[in-house]
């Protein structure tokens, strides 16, 4: 078993389809509308992908990682350090680091709140 796709609710499809690309590299494997008449996309590659369906209501991600709910996305990466550069040129605000065994990590939110971890093994 494994992870094929994670869906998260953005305000804004563009913006987030951006963003992420950019982050993450990949493609828009999929654009269109949900049953339910949303605009969704689907970025990633053939074997996993990011959903992003957007909101068709306003609202901001809760960081209250003590309720339940959804607590982050984490993605590793071969080069925590250039990921960092690529964030700063995006002007994306460094949340934390640690450093423990088994890898490197840095955290930051999307731009809808949702917190993202990067790590390096």
């Amino acid at each position: 078993m494994r992870i094929e796709h994670a869906n998260i609710t953005v305000n804004n499809l563009d913006t987030s389809i951006a963003f992420y690309l950019r982050l993450m590299g990949g493609r828009v494997r999929w654009e269109g509308r949900t049953a339910a008449g949303q605009r969704a996309a689907h970025l990633g590659d053939d074997r996993s992908y990011l959903s992003l369906f957007e909101a068709t209501q306003g609202g901001h991600a809760s960081q209250d990682y003590s309720a339940v709910g959804f607590n982050h996305l984490g993605f590793e990466v071969d080069d925590l350090d250039a990921y960092r550069a690529t964030l700063g040129e995006m002007n994306v605000e460094i949340k934390g680091e640690e450093n423990y065994d088994p890898g490197r990590r840095l955290y930051f939110y999307d731009p809808d709140g949702i917190e993202i971890e990067l790590v390096q093994y």
